[in-house]
């Protein structure tokens, strides 16, 4: 990702100065016009704006460890969780540097692709985001959430959750067929448009998330939903599949029917699964 992300800066014009620890790896970088550094320090020195991108949140301490940050601006697009942009937007500022945590919703072969779609959430200081948007903006779209520095890591872990749960449903999905004379190609198709059909239902929900009030009037109630779970769980068990990766979703559609929200449609789940 580091790789793709300088190359679609080189490629914007923009100056770039590199370090990476394992030094072979900024070779391709330095052969399309970057200045490859012998030390993060060196790195950090050489412009105001500087980029991380590392394995992990304990990474950003250790390569940092002898850089000046006094007047840098900051970005960080290590992954981590929302409790480490926040705390290390307060290690930046004890050090004097303006800060941005980011959250990359996107894989390599995206960056630098417009039309890719890919994007990165940031958070944390808002001029910093304000002054440097060009550049932010060169490699992919971007996104500020908030000034609260860990909302990015949050936006991009629950976007990511949320993608684990469709593919755990479309495993499953193609567990049941699988064996059968039933093309897998053939229904990926249905698969997709159900998908596609079904996830605007996040509006409905986020509405009745703001607002407080839960609608009764629906459809295809909690309620129904849950006894309807039964054909889901019995047919599995009859293709000899495992419920695993369905079970625990059936389980809390049936505690929130016995905690009384079986006429609605499922948004109050959101709230039992807080609590």
């Amino acid at each position: 990702m580091g790789t793709a992300l300088g190359r679609a800066w080189l490629r914007a014009g923009h100056p770039l100065t590199v370090w990476n620890r394992t030094p072979a790896r900024a070779e391709a970088l330095a052969a399309e016009g970057a200045v490859v550094v012998a030390s993060a320090a060196e790195a950090v020195e050489a412009n105001d704006l500087v980029v991380l991108c590392l394995l992990d949140d304990a990474s950003v301490s250790e390569t940092l460890a002898g850089a000046d940050l006094v007047g840098r601006d900051l970005v960080n697009l290590t992954t981590g969780t929302p409790a480490e942009g926040r705390a290390r937007a307060a290690w930046a500022q004890e050090r004097q540097a303006r800060f941005l945590d980011g959250g990359i919703m996107a894989i390599p072969p995206m960056i630098g692709v417009p039309e890719s779609g890919g994007y990165v959430f940031y958070s944390g200081s808002a001029d910093l985001f304000e002054a440097h948007r060009a550049t932010l903006t060169a490699p992919t779209g971007a996104r500020y959430v908030g000034s609260d520095a860990g909302f990015a890591a949050l936006h991009d872990v629950a976007l990511l959750s949320a993608m684990n749960g469709m593919f755990a449903g479309m495993t499953h999905a193609f567990a049941l067929i699988h064996g059968e004379d039933i093309p897998a190609t053939g229904f990926a198709g249905s698969l997709v448009e159900w998908l596609v059909a079904m996830a605007p239902a996040a509006h409905a929900t986020a509405k009745q998330l703001e607002s407080g009030v839960y609608e009764t009037e629906v459809s295809a109630n909690l309620e129904m939903q849950s006894v309807g779970n039964a054909t889901l769980l019995g047919t599995a068990e009859q293709q000899g599949v495992s419920t695993e990766l369905l079970a625990p979703f059936a389980a809390l559609m049936a505690r929130g029917v016995a905690a009384g929200q079986g006429e609605g449609d499922g948004a109050q789940l959101v709230e039992l699964l807080r609590s």
